[in-house]
């Protein structure tokens, strides 16, 4: 009974440093988050701030083309080098330094592992032998994503010349359709940021649309011949009271004297 319970002991201890350590994908897990009953038939898969820490069984997943992963623990991963169908993969806000295992996803497309610990250009040379991959994301400003190599300067720059079929860095387009309004824009943001430079011109103040006080509501304004119209209109008003009250006078004294008079049919001959 006692080693039974030295047993049951150290089980209970490995299951509460594992829980430390962050959950594992288990196919228990990927069946229940998919309702798949095979692994292999599973080809698009959400496990998004899950707190994973391990990829575990995720491997077995051998026809996975759609996976995110973001907002977890994850610092290695190994177990996605077997995911040759993979194309889209979203590392976002987790704990990796290597991509390495991902050299072997010849079919990878779009890669985002914006929010990690990637801290050279020289750890994304294992990926150059990618020759679909069309979208790479270090850096995201809206949700305030980065990694420590996106603080060298011109890293974007240097990402185009490594992966010459990127067309798209941090989600701006570099080539194809749309590119030439990112350069346009970026160009733009350029020269109105030229001020702080020598000899520029200094920054002047936005200035309104419009003059000062121009929507606020105006005083009405008076006119001579509006106020002569309404004295003319006020004695027409008052010259058709005063006939009014004459006409309902002569209308009753002509009543009364019709009243006294005699009825004719009352004589009798």
């Amino acid at each position: 009974m006692e080693g039974r319970g030295e047993a049951g002991e150290e089980e209970e201890e490995e299951e509460a440093e594992g829980e430390e350590e962050g959950v594992r994908i288990t196919p228990q897990l990927l069946k229940a988050s998919t309702g798949e009953f095979a692994l292999e038939s599973i080809l698009l898969l959400k496990l998004r701030c899950r707190g994973i820490a391990h990829l575990g069984c995720l491997g077995d997943c051998a026809n996975l083309e759609w996976l995110d992963l973001s907002g977890n623990a994850i610092t290695q991963l190994g177990p996605l080098a077997a995911l040759k169908s993979l194309t889209v993969l979203n590392l976002s806000c987790n704990r990796i330094t290597s991509l390495e295992p991902l050299g072997s996803c010849h079919n990878l497309q779009s890669l985002n592992v914006a929010g990690n610990l990637v801290s050279s250009l020289q750890q994304l040379r294992c990926l150059t032998g990618l020759r679909r991959l069309e979208s790479l994301r270090l850096h995201d400003p809206l949700a305030h994503l980065t990694n420590p190599l996106c603080a060298a300067p011109a890293y974007r720059t240097t990402l185009a010349d490594m992966f010459p079929g990127l067309k798209a860095i941090d989600g701006e387009r570099v080539s194809g359709c749309g590119s030439e309004l990112y350069q346009l824009c970026r160009d733009l943001d350029s020269s109105l940021g030229r001020g702080a430079g020598a000899g520029a011109e200094p920054v002047r103040a936005a200035q309104p649309w419009v003059e000062a006080g121009f929507w606020e509501p105006r005083p009405p304004r008076h006119s001579s011949i509006m106020e002569e119209a309404y004295r003319q209109f006020g004695e027409a008003l008052q010259e058709c009271r005063e006939l009014s009250h004459r006409a309902d006078n002569a209308i009753t004294q002509a009543e009364r004297v019709l009243s006294g008079r005699p009825d004719p049919s009352s004589f009798i001959f």
